[in-house]
C-alpha cells in the first residue's frame, strides 16, 4: 500500500468514527440515550482530561497495572514454555502434565479469585498470580503444538547429518515453534491483564480496575469510561511490544525484515573478511 493510499483509507476510518461520535453525542442532548448509563462522548473526553492533564491520577494506577500484568505474564508464561518443552521432549512427562494444566484452563478464572486473595494476600501478589494462571494455558498449548510438529522431512535431513538431540531442538525443533510460540504470548499478554484487573476488581486498593470501580459508584460515567478506554489503551501497548518483540525475532516471515537481516549479516561478514 503506497502512502497516499494509507492516509486515504486512514480518512475514511476517521471520517466514520466521528460521525458515529458525532451521532452519539447528538442523540444524548435530544434525550434518546440516558447519560447516567451510557454518558455523553463530551464527558468522556472531560474525564480523559481530568485523569491525564487536570489531576494525572492515571499514571500511578496505570503503572501498577502494567506491573501487575507484566509479572503475571512473565511468571505464567514462562512455566507454560518450561512445561511445554518438557512435555514435547519427554512423553511420560506430557502424560502426566497436560491434564493438569487443561483443568486449569478450564477452570474459570473468576472462580479461582478467593482461592488466590486467600493464598497470596491482598497485595501484589494476588493480581500477579491470578494474571499468571490465567495467561499460562495459551502459551503452553501453542508451544507444545510448535514444537511437536516439525516437517519430517527436514527433520530427516537432520538425522541423516549427524545432529544430535540437542542441535535438533535448537536448530530445527525451536526455530520452527517460534511462531506458534509467539502467537500465544499474544493472546496470553491480554489475558494475563485480564487476570490482574479482575483481581483487582475484587479487592485492591491501586489499579487501572480499582480507579474504574471507583469511578462507577460515583455514577460518574465519563471518568469510568475513560479508566476503560485507558485499559484498553494498557493492553494495545503490551501487544505491541510482543509484536515488535516478534518482528524481531522470527524475522524470516516478513520479506521487509528478511531482507534488511540478511543485509546486515551480510555487512557483517564483509567486514571480518576485511
Amino acid at each position: 500500500m503506497t502512502s497516499k493510499a494509507f492516509f486515504v483509507e486512514l480518512g475514511k476510518h476517521l471520517a466514520v468514527f466521528a460521525a458515529l461520535i458525532l451521532l452519539w453525542e447528538g442523540a444524548s442532548i435530544l434525550g434518546f440515550i440516558d447519560t447516567i448509563l451510557v454518558p455523553q462522548p463530551s464527558e468522556i473526553w472531560k474525564g480523559i482530561v481530568d485523569l491525564y492533564f487536570t489531576r494525572g491520577i492515571i499514571y500511578w494506577h496505570f503503572g501498577i497495572t502494567l506491573y501487575e500484568a507484566a509479572a503475571g505474564f512473565a511468571i505464567g508464561a514462562g512455566l507454560g514454555i518450561l512445561l511445554a518443552t518438557g512435555s514435547a521432549l519427554n512423553d511420560n512427562f506430557a502424560r502426566y502434565v497436560a491434564p493438569y494444566a487443561t483443568l486449569l484452563n478450564v477452570t474459570p478464572g473468576l472462580a479461582l479469585t478467593p482461592i488466590v486473595i486467600a493464598w497470596f494476600g491482598f497485595g501484589y501478589g494476588s493480581k500477579i498470580a491470578l494474571g499468571a494462571i490465567t495467561c499460562f494455558f495459551p502459551v503452553f498449548v501453542n508451544t507444545l503444538i510448535g514444537l511437536t510438529r516439525m516437517d519430517p522431512d527436514t527433520s530427516e535431513m537432520f538425522r541423516a547429518m549427524g545432529a544430535s538431540r540437542r542441535q535438533l531442538f535448537w536448530k530445527l525443533q525451536l526455530p520452527a515453534a517460534l511462531p506458534m510460540i509467539f502467537a500465544g504470548f499474544k493472546i496470553s499478554v491480554t489475558t494475563a491483564l485480564v487476570g490482574a484487573i479482575v483481581a483487582e476488581f475484587s479487592q485492591g486498593t491501586a489499579g487501572i480496575g480499582v480507579l474504574m470501580q471507583r469511578f462507577a459508584f460515583q455514577l460518574n460515567g465519563g471518568a469510568a469510561i475513560a479508566s476503560l478506554l485507558s485499559m484498553s489503551l494498557l493492553g494495545l501497548i503490551l501487544f505491541f511490544i510482543i509484536e515488535i518483540i516478534d518482528d524481531r525475532i522470527v524475522f524470516w516471515r516478513r520479506d521487509a525484515r528478511m531482507t534488511a537481516v540478511s543485509r546486515q549479516k551480510r555487512a557483517a561478514w564483509a567486514r571480518m573478511r576485511t
